[in-house]
């Protein structure tokens, strides 16, 4: 049965009746609602809604919901469901904290029959659902600031570098909240780049195809989740991994694919590790003295017995800051 208006309906059994705050995500397309509440919103002899604007009105009244637009009271609340109504109301904001504190005065000053105040979702958020927020914050900054509506991919990439060492510096230190932090700073940096990349007169692409894109990668460089195949050990897996990679990049060098922009001791260990990985291709090291070549040797060494010589050099950089500021202290 439609909700209709307290006018049509027959007269109730008495009672204080019932109050039904439906509360609603944003982030979930209009008139995806639960069960629950469209049994909620059908049964209703009275359906409210503050906001004219609200986006599932459209949704509520194509399906034959007839929704009044009023901002009740807790007073107006009580009143519309005494006899026993049902009246559902479309909340708004922050689930109308008003109305609900209203009703928790009214209830504790005095004798005054109460209706049952039930709180319904009537829609839940999924996992990953707050990134629909950025990406329209993003939406709003690119248009609107002085300073992001003008910045390039080029622009910010200097940006993306200091996210990342940040984001290693609280790895390393094991602070969780500026982990939290700076991998929302890392994240922006994606999106900004994405954001940007829309406007691209010739080759525009979205968010969406940023993450489509690394979606069907996943994917495909997954074969023992996603696919027939298996693997019971990292090593394994890792296997899967460089050959589903050789097959989508079609190298003509092993060394194709090597950001030469990345630090020289991770340079090293990378093009190290791809001559080690790759099946009948032996290049000894140079032969050349000088700290250059000593320091590509060590790095050749760290990679082959699986350390990271950026970690390793941090970490013995760290130590040897802390006895600096040890000795300063004493100096002092």
């Amino acid at each position: 049965m439609n909700a209709t208006s307290p006018e049509a309906v027959p007269t109730p059994a008495a009672g204080p009746g019932r109050v039904v705050l439906l509360t609603t995500s944003h982030r979930v397309a209009p008139g995806l609602l639960s069960w629950p509440a469209w049994q909620a919103l059908r049964s209703a002899d009275l359906v409210l809604c503050a906001d004219g604007a609200h986006p599932q009105l459209p949704y509520l009244r194509e399906a034959g919901i007839r929704v009044e637009e009023s901002a009740p009271t807790a007073e107006d609340l009580v009143a519309a469901a005494a006899g026993g109504r049902s009246v559902v109301v479309v909340a708004t904001g922050e689930g109308e904290p008003a109305l609900t504190d209203g009703l928790a005065r009214l209830a504790g000053s005095g004798p005054l029959a109460l209706p049952a105040l039930e709180l319904l979702p009537a829609s839940y958020d999924l996992p990953g659902a707050r990134l629909l927020d950025l990406v329209q914050v993003m939406d709003r900054i690119r248009a609107a600031c002085p300073w992001s509506s003008i910045q390039t991919h080029q622009g910010l990439a200097k940006y993306g570098v200091e996210e990342m060492y940040e984001l290693v510096e609280a790895i390393e230190d094991g602070d969780r909240q500026a982990l939290r932090e700076e991998l929302g700073d890392v994240l922006l940096q994606v999106v900004f780049h994405a954001r940007i990349a829309e406007e691209d007169p010739e080759e525009p692409f979205s968010v969406d195809d940023v993450a489509g894109t690394i979606v069907a990668k996943l994917v495909h460089r997954h074969p023992h989740v996603f696919g027939d195949a298996t693997a019971t050990t990292p090593e394994e897996v890792k296997e899967h991994w460089r050959r589903t990679k050789a097959e989508e990049k079609h190298r003509a060098s092993v060394t194709e694919g090597v950001p030469l922009q990345q630090p020289a001791l991770a340079l090293a260990a990378k093009l190290a590790s791809r001559v080690r990985v790759t099946d009948g291709l032996t290049v000894p090291l140079p032969a050349a003295d000088g700290i250059g070549y000593e320091l590509l040797a060590l790095a050749a060494r760290a990679e082959a017995e699986g350390v990271d010589p950026e970690a390793a050099l941090r970490a013995a950089a760290r130590v040897y800051r802390d006895a600096i500021v040890s000795a300063e202290g004493v100096d002092g």
